[in-house]
């Protein structure tokens, strides 16, 4: 099963590892086989059940080649969670706001409640509330690095003019996505597509989007009359 899927890990017993001693071919095939194996076990065993030699067993390698990449399990739990961020969490480019909202707003949804990887995150800020380092570590790999792409379909609105001049995009983007991770991490109230959604045209409506294309349109408009009267 691919890291990072929307779909939650069925119930059963383990995968039988797909790789047997150190026969892999390349370093970084290892290296993959290793991530798995923390996702898979960390969903099948929580956070205080899984180890550096139970990650090396299911991923078919040698404790000492863990080692040579990680100091212990939350960098290599912290490092397959970035990756899965990485791929699963950058926004489409439908050339429509509204529907890059809702498609992104939707996804992150999908990623933390129903994905190996959505486990791995929740139990990374339960770890952070007791290490400041690695708190830190997690803000400056994910949460600051998921915050620039949160902003991408709102910078892309901008340069087409689909945005206000001046829009708060930091304020904003905490409030498209910042409910979201309230429910997931506090409440455990459902996230589906309504509720995502609901927040999109908040927004929609909060920072005035059609008015703004207008605005925008008005402006061009105006420019077209004066280049053909020079």
């Amino acid at each position: 099963m691919k890291r990072g899927s929307t779909v939650a890990r069925a119930a059963g017993p383990a995968p039988t590892a797909r790789h047997h001693g150190n026969r892999h071919g390349r370093s970084e095939e290892a290296r993959q086989a290793v991530l798995e194996a923390a996702d898979g076990l960390l969903v099948e065993k929580g956070f205080t059940g899984v180890t550096i030699e139970g990650i090396a067993a299911r991923a078919g390698v040698a404790k000492q080649t863990v080692y040579r990449w990680w100091k212990t399990k939350t960098d290599i739990l912290l490092d397959a969670f970035l990756q899965d961020a990485a791929e699963a969490l950058t926004p489409p480019d439908h050339g429509d706001l509204a529907a890059d909202l809702r498609a992104h707003l939707h996804q992150l949804a999908l990623f933390l409640t129903g994905s190996d990887a959505g486990a791995v995150f929740r139990a990374l800020i339960g770890h952070a509330q007791h290490d400041p380092a690695f708190a830190a570590a997690l803000r400056s790999g994910y949460l600051d690095e998921q915050r620039r792409r949160d902003r991408l379909p709102l910078e892309r609105a901008a340069e087409r003019g689909r945005l206000p001049a001046g829009i708060d995009m930091a304020a904003e983007i905490d409030q498209l996505v910042g409910p979201v991770y309230h429910r997931v991490l506090v409440t455990a109230e459902p996230v589906d597509r309504a509720f995502t959604d609901r927040l999109v045209e908040a927004f929609l409506r909060r920072v005035d989007v059609a008015d703004a294309a207008g605005a925008a349109h008005t402006t061009d408009m105006a420019d077209a009359r004066e280049t053909g009267s020079g």
